[in-house]
């Protein structure tokens, strides 16, 4: 679970990671009151779930409180991206003399956790990697030792001399966010030094594990104060597994282990995934009917890839599911179809001869990667 900025610094806060002070407004008269009692030159900035709010208009940098309210009335009325914004962080300017990167992450190949310091912050950490590979720090952390005050020590050790001090206070409190919260993921971009010589967190990206919230409830009551994804809604609704992703191919099929190998095969034939949906073991007309409703309400969608192995699940009857589907569903788009496994020869042979104009069979995962990846360029 992604949480949003503000609420990611309330958890700072509660570890003693230095912040700039101020609040949350819900409407651009209380930006403009709350701009007013931080002295009127404040940075507004636009409560969501995704990056790039700097270069996407997602931060103003203001100097009174009215353009304080101008900014929020334009944030919250024009949204972010596609995203709705039902509120803006508005916080005093401060007086930034270095900018830095603090992270520690999950890294599930490795069965321990990621931490990285960059002298060079406030911009994307890829970008950074990639062109200058020097300015970056990483550390193993052992999930059973933590992380220990050598390796502290380390990470921070290329920042200039005077931001170091603060930098390991910070990235040991960071360590504990992490781990008493059952985080994945926690991000300062930017660290910053101010001129007078305080190290303060910025910003704040914390991913909480949803398999832990059990254990925090007063971190999963906060679910309820995100925007509901009416696509979302619709599959939870229908009992299916789907997450929206940023890709223009809709994926449909059947097994975690099957769709999540699909959209790899889609990223290598050139394209790139629109979601993620299993229909787990059946693919009946009712099932494919509502994965087909779902996929097909996401405008970003260019073409849809339906992959199913039929193990307990015939071939056969998926194949009548889809053309009973497509009889309630009137497709915008191509649906390549890839069946294999019990009786997969009879499925192809009932698509086939049914001939349907929004159909396209293939007969290997591979074959239907590129052809959705060819329609959805094509589309």
């Amino acid at each position: 679970m992604d949480l949003y900025e503000h609420q990611g610094k309330e958890l700072f806060a509660k570890h003693g990671i230095p912040l700039v002070e101020g609040s949350v407004a819900e409407s651009a008269a209380e930006a403009r009151r709350i701009a007013e009692r931080l002295g009127g030159k404040v940075a507004v900035k636009v409560q969501v779930q995704i990056g790039g709010r700097g270069k996407g208009g997602g931060i103003a940098l203001v100097g009174s409180p009215e353009e304080a309210e101008a900014a929020a009335a334009r944030m919250l009325s024009e949204g972010f991206h596609g995203t709705k914004v039902t509120r803006v962080l508005v916080e005093r300017l401060v007086d930034i003399a270095e900018q830095f990167y603090a992270a520690i992450s999950l890294d599930r190949s490795a069965g321990a956790y990621l931490a990285i310091v960059s002298s060079e912050g406030g911009m994307d950490i890829e970008e950074v990697a990639r062109e200058r590979p020097e300015a970056l720090r990483r550390v193993r952390v052992d999930p059973l030792l933590g992380l220990l005050a050598y390796q502290v020590r380390y990470a921070v050790g290329h920042l200039p001399g005077e931001a170091r001090e603060g930098s390991a206070a910070i990235l040991a409190k960071m360590h504990e966010v992490l781990a008493v919260n059952d985080a994945t993921l926690v991000e300062i971009n930017p660290l910053a030094l101010l001129a007078d010589g305080q190290v303060v967190a910025l910003d704040a990206k914390v991913t909480i594990d949803d398999n832990a919230l059990w254990r925090h409830p007063k971190i999963e009551s906060l679910r309820s104060t995100f925007p509901i994804d009416p696509v979302e809604a619709r599959a939870r609704e229908a009992g299916l597994q789907y997450v929206k992703l940023d890709g223009e191919v809709g994926i449909i099929g059947n097994g975690a282990g099957l769709v999540m190998a699909t959209l790899d095969v889609v990223e290598l034939a050139g394209a790139k995934p629109a979601n993620f949906l299993d229909v787990g073991g059946g693919a009946s007309a009712e099932v494919m009917a509502v994965s087909l409703e779902v996929i097909l309400s996401d405008p970003s969608v260019r073409s849809v890839l339906v992959n199913i192995f039929g193990g307990i699940t015939r071939c056969d009857v998926v194949a009548q599911g889809i053309l009973e589907a497509l009889q309630r569903v009137t497709p915008g788009v191509q649906i390549v179809v890839r069946l294999d496994g019990t009786n997969a020869p009879e499925g192809r042979k009932i698509l086939a001869q049914a001939n349907h104009p929004h159909i396209v069979p293939e007969e290997t995962m591979l074959e239907a990667a590129q052809r959705a990846a060819e329609l959805a360029k094509a589309a």
